[in-house]
């Protein structure tokens, strides 16, 4: 038979309480860390998104240029690429203007919080 004393809850007690605290203690420190680690993921996704909307307009940019601005009349016309990797950008649309000789691609977000718009312009000779 086990005994227990008011002497025996009393410790338990605090030693509860001492538990409590320090789980509060534990997430106090670790809730910002986590919204820290959230906030960097946002961020290192953004940059690449916007590492791939540029290398792609680039590219294609450097296309245009080389000659095939030929085949687009004068205006604004959608633009389509064939870059694969346009499929890790957020929803969003290429466009290329071209007004005489002066060209400019840019490929902008249809969400507000985006990435922002890329744009390359060139004059062709």
């Amino acid at each position: 038979m086990v005994i227990r004393t008011r002497q025996h809850l009393k410790q338990r007690g605090i030693v509860m309480a001492e538990l409590v605290m320090a789980m509060a203690i534990l997430m106090i420190a670790l809730l910002p860390l986590a919204f820290s680690v959230n906030s960097d993921a946002r961020l290192f996704r953004a940059t690449y998104q916007r590492a791939v909307a540029m290398e792609i307009v680039d590219g294609e940019m450097e296309i245009l240029a080389a000659g095939a601005w030929r085949n687009f009349p004068e205006g604004a016309h959608p633009y389509t690429v064939h870059a694969k990797a346009a499929a890790n950008l957020p929803a969003g649309q290429f466009q290329l203007t071209r007004t005489g000789q002066h060209l400019r691609l840019e490929w902008s977000s249809t969400k507000k919080q985006g990435i922002g718009p890329v744009v390359r312009e060139v004059t062709v000779k």
